[in-house]
């Protein structure tokens, strides 16, 4: 009568890693989803635009941060020298150009 059925635990119980290990699994889920959503395009861009920055030659059409469309007439470590106009030329650092166009663009607008 004083006698209770006994019951085994599973081995993960007997550690008591069975609990906490089933609490973190739903944050290391997201975690995982976040990294596959967000961080790894981030990445990925942000390696096309170093590529595009260094990429970049005399000779190549641009639009800058500011809008600013012009011919790329000399290349340095950091900054560039546009031609907007005949004759005009403006400094931009070369982080702030955001696309490279197609070779003719300017003359086609």
């Amino acid at each position: 009568m004083f006698i209770t059925n006994a019951y085994a635990q599973s081995p993960l119980d007997a550690l008591g890693l069975g609990g906490n290990l089933t609490s973190f699994l739903p944050i290391i889920l997201m975690f995982v989803v976040l990294y596959f959503l967000m961080i790894r395009p981030q990445m990925k861009r942000q390696k096309e635009t170093k590529s595009m920055m260094e990429a970049l030659g005399k000779g190549d059409e641009v639009v800058t941060a500011g809008g600013i469309l012009g011919k790329i007439i000399k290349v340095t470590d950091a900054y560039i020298t546009l031609e907007i106009a005949n004759g005009t030329e403006v400094v931009v650092q070369k982080a702030s150009v955001t696309t490279l166009l197609p070779k003719g663009t300017i003359k086609s607008l």
